[in-house]
């Protein structure tokens, strides 16, 4: 597999499955990331605890973030700006080309994770409490709505304008010739036929005399 198109690219199209790995590989980076920042910083005395999460994204441009920062949090929030992007990056790619095998375009990317991301971060800003409740409510449904297209239903058949199906095709003189993503489970046409048991050819009369007359 060409892991650079698949972890950093936006064309062409990937399965549910690969949608998942490429979140499995997110999270060991972030494993990793976390760990070698708090074990940075706790010598240099500072939080021996650090965490990464895609939505960090939305807390990384937030200029409210780094004005409440201390000095022993410069080095985590350092980290934090040079592989936060990247995180969002690799995802951003795997969910574009997942929309693509739904035969959806990327920009869909927008309402179900940016329009829902913004608002968590920014719906305290906003005065009253009506407001941030429909905001908080229509992100909410914009987030099960993305989750339920990109790792829950199956993409299309075959070639779309975005490109061929990722799952193997399978193409039989049994099938028609048509390309099919998986074969029948069963064929019932090939079931019903079978072969007749060819037996040996009956013994003559003659033949059968010279077997049964006892010997002289």
């Amino acid at each position: 597999m060409d892991w650079i198109w698949f972890l950093l690219r936006f064309h062409g199209r990937i399965n549910r499955a690969k949608l998942w790995l490429s979140l499995l590989v997110i999270f060991g980076w972030m494993v990793a990331a976390a760990a070698l920042t708090a074990g940075f910083s706790k010598l240099l005395g500072g939080p021996a605890a650090a965490s990464f999460r895609l939505t960090d994204i939305f807390v990384v441009f937030d200029p409210d973030t780094f004005r409440s920062l201390t000095r022993a949090d410069l080095l985590s929030a350092a980290i934090h700006i040079v592989v936060t992007p990247l995180f969002a990056w690799v995802f951003a790619a795997g969910a574009v080309k997942r929309l693509h095998d739904r035969g959806k375009s990327g920009w869909w990317t927008v309402p179900f994770f940016a329009v829902p991301g913004l608002i968590n971060q920014y719906v305290d800003l906003l005065p009253g409490t009506l407001l941030p409740t429909i905001l908080g409510g229509l992100g909410a449904v914009f987030s099960v709505w993305g989750f339920i297209e990109l790792y829950c239903l199956a993409g299309d058949p075959g070639s779309n304008r975005f490109g061929p199906s990722p799952l193997p095709q399978v193409a039989s003189a049994e099938y028609g010739g048509r390309q099919t993503s998986h074969p029948p489970a069963w064929n019932q046409q090939k079931e019903l036929e079978f072969t007749p048991h060819v037996a040996s050819p009956p013994l003559s009369g003659a033949a059968i005399g010279s077997t049964s007359r006892p010997p002289n």
